[in-house]
C-alpha cells in the first residue's frame, strides 16, 4: 500500500475505534454494539479492493483486540476483519462508482451478519460462549440494524475521503514525467546558456577549424 493509503486508513481507523469504545459502547442500546469500525473498513475496501481491504481489516481488527476494554482473545477480531475486508473489496466496483445505494447497502447487509456469526463462530472454537446467552438472533438483528442506520453516514464519507487520497497531485506519474524538463532548466539557469546555442556555438567553432586548415593546405601547395 502506499503511503497516503496507510496514512488514510491508519487515521480514519483509529478515529472510528475512539468513537466506538467511548461513545456508542456507552449508550447500552439493546443487542449489539454499533460497529463503527466496520463499516470504515467496507468503506476503504470499496476503493482499495481486496487486498487492500484484507489488510486495512486485519489491522483494524488487531488494534480493537488490543484496545481496552477488550476481554477476548487477541487476534479474533483481526481474522474476521481481515475476511470481512477480502470479501468486500472483492465486490468493488470496476469505475471506481457506485450508481445506486443498492450495492452498498447489500455489503453492510452481509458484512454485519457474517461478521457476528464469524466473531460467535470463532469464540465457540475457543470457548467463549457469551453469544449463547445474549442470543444469537437478537445479535444478528440488532447489529445488522444498526448498522444500517449509520452506513448512509460513514461509507460514503470514507470511500470520499479514500478517491481524494487516490487522486494525490504529488504522484510518480507527474514527478516522473516532469524529470527531463526540470533537468534541461536546471542547466540552463546554471550555465545561463540554452543547450541550442552551445550546440551551434560548438559548429560553427568546428566550421571555422575546417576553413583555416583548409586554407593552410591550399597555401602549402603553392609555395
Amino acid at each position: 500500500m502506499r503511503f497516503n493509503r496507510m496514512l488514510l486508513s491508519a487515521t480514519l481507523v483509529v478515529v472510528a475505534l475512539v468513537v466506538q469504545v467511548s461513545v456508542l459502547a456507552r449508550l447500552h442500546l439493546p443487542g449489539a454494539v454499533p460497529d463503527l469500525l466496520l463499516l470504515t473498513v467496507l468503506g476503504l475496501a470499496l476503493v482499495y479492493g481486496h487486498v487492500g481491504g484484507c489488510l486495512v481489516g486485519f489491522g483494524a481488527g488487531l488494534l480493537a483486540d488490543l484496545a481496552p476494554p477488550a476481554d477476548h482473545a487477541a487476534g479474533r477480531y483481526a481474522l474476521v476483519l481481515c475476511v470481512i475486508g477480502y470479501l468486500a473489496g472483492l465486490v468493488k466496483p470496476e469505475s471506481g462508482q457506485l450508481r445506486t445505494a443498492t450495492g452498498p447497502m447489500a455489503v453492510v447487509v452481509g458484512a454485519a451478519i457474517g461478521s457476528t456469526l464469524l466473531y460467535a463462530g470463532v469464540g465457540a472454537l475457543v470457548g467463549d460462549t457469551a453469544a449463547r446467552h445474549v442470543g444469537l438472533g437478537g445479535l444478528l438483528f440488532s447489529a445488522t440494524l444498526y448498522d444500517l442506520l449509520l452506513a448512509p453516514f460513514v461509507v460514503p464519507a470514507v470511500m470520499w475521503l479514500a478517491r481524494r487520497a487516490e487522486n494525490d497531485p504529488l504522484g510518480e506519474t507527474s514527478g516522473s514525467g516532469k524529470a527531463s524538463d526540470v533537468a534541461s532548466g536546471w542547466l540552463s539557469s546554471g550555465t545561463g546558456l540554452r543547450i541550442g546555442s552551445q550546440r551551434g556555438g560548438f559548429r560553427m567553432k568546428a566550421n571555422k577549424a575546417r576553413v583555416a586548415r583548409a586554407g593552410r593546405i591550399k597555401g602549402v601547395k603553392r609555395l
